[in-house]
């Protein structure tokens, strides 16, 4: 999910593999379907259980992509979809995270545009600054965009 404030900064998680904290990066919040809920319930389940926040307007889809990765010693493959979400709540929870999040996620915080474009950190997808310029700059776009599949 793009997660942004009402000063269009966008919400990012930091993680870390659970054995190695120094191997680290930055995501936008999200997860997988449980049972048969809507994309649209996953992303906002998801988002109140990473961060503790409910008050949200979800918008479009952005963008769309596939990825596979290794973590906690296996690989995972995810066919992501990236939804505009807006919020006025600020402040988040971790109180909603699952075991595997606890010893994998160090915090959160928010990014403006300029701050991820600057950032020499990793971060998820990897065009991430580029994107979120262009959606800024430009609005969602009509239909979602099909990101390049990424691979790590």
């Amino acid at each position: 999910m793009v997660l942004l404030d009402p000063e269009d900064r966008i919400l990012l998680l930091h993680g870390y593999e659970p054995g190695d904290p120094d191997d680290d990066w930055w995501f936008t919040p999200g997860g997988g379907l449980e049972g048969d809920e809507t994309r649209e319930e996953a992303a906002l389940r998801e988002l109140a259980e990473e961060t503790g926040i409910t008050q949200v307007e979800l918008g479009p889809v952005l963008w769309r992509r596939t990825c596979s990765f290794p973590f906690d010693g296996r690989r995972w493959d995810q066919d992501e979809w990236y939804f505009l979400a807006r919020t006025t709540q600020t402040e988040t929870s971790a109180e909603g995270l699952t075991e595997l999040e606890l010893r994998s996620v160090a915090g959160l915080r928010w990014w403006t545009s300029a701050e991820l474009s600057a950032a020499r950190e990793t971060v998820y997808p990897t065009r991430l600054a580029e994107l979120l310029r262009t959606l800024l700059d430009e609005g969602p776009p009509g239909e979602p965009v099909d990101l390049a599949p990424e691979s790590v």
